[in-house]
């Protein structure tokens, strides 16, 4: 079984997969000064409340876009698991045409959901990944990867109007009844849920005119199933996106 692991700024997710199949999956929060010891010990704990032996993983795949935790699970990947993992990073085989300008820039998740978007819905086609920050990948009709855009994400965001204004406070990530709030939360809610929609909305367009095509667009990341209801343009929602991702690239480097 393969092991796939996603290291993001706010939660590291891990799937498990028989062939090609994803049979379990975790989320963990990310903490910068884990260790190899904790993180092993963590996984030994989610396997064994699934009945599925740590013995049974016969390779690992790991993206981190956290500097300090990539060595770190390379070393519970061999200490815990018995495997040399593989890393996403240059000179791994993707099956995919980097065309950034220093392709050294793009961060291993957003390589892993273009990877998986290209593979099963063909060109061109947008990613856009509702983390930390909210990026958007184009891929074109060829499976060239041609960069994107990157902005703050909704928590943050959220975090930072709550912060810089006196008289706001934290409120749910809720989708609210009305666009027209009546209080400050739903005000709030409105303003940050829809205000996101119309980002979202707005970018894919420009970039479908400039792929000069009807990209598919899909979308990923934690906050994804907030925002596409209410998007025009988001046509798919794959929630393990990255993690397919990381399971084809596997594949790719260790074909006979």
């Amino acid at each position: 079984m393969l092991l796939a692991i996603d290291v993001g700024n706010t939660n590291i997710v891990a799937g498990l997969y028989r062939h090609r199949t994803l049979i379990n999956h975790w989320r963990l929060p990310t903490r910068r000064d884990a260790t190899a010891d904790e993180l092993g010990l963590h996984l030994y704990g989610l396997f064994g409340l699934a009945g599925i032996s740590p013995r049974d993983v016969t390779g690992v795949a790991i993206s981190s876009v956290v500097p300090p935790l990539g060595p770190v699970l390379e070393e519970t990947a061999r200490r815990y698991f018995a495997c040399q993992p593989l890393v996403v990073g240059p000179g791994i085989r993707t099956g995919i045409d980097i065309r950034y300008e220093d392709p050294r820039e793009v961060g291993a998740d957003r390589i892993a959901n273009a990877v998986a978007a290209y593979a099963r819905w063909g060109g061109p086609c947008i990613v856009v990944d509702f983390g930390t920050a909210t990026t958007f990948d184009a891929i074109s009709a060829e499976g060239f990867y041609l960069g994107g855009a990157i902005a703050p994400g909704i928590g943050i965001s959220a975090e930072a109007l709550v912060e810089k204004a006196a008289r706001l406070h934290p409120v749910e990530l809720v989708r609210p009844k009305s666009i027209i709030g009546r209080n400050t939360v739903s005000s709030m809610q409105a303003g940050i849920i829809y205000g996101f929609v119309g980002q979202v909305d707005g970018i894919c367009r420009r970039m479908r005119e400039e792929l000069g095509g009807q990209a598919h667009v899909i979308a990923t990341g934690g906050l994804a199933s907030l925002v596409a209801p209410d998007s025009a343009t988001i046509e798919f929602v794959e929630p393990m996106l990255t993690l397919e991702g990381l399971r084809l690239i596997y594949e790719r480097n260790h074909e006979n």
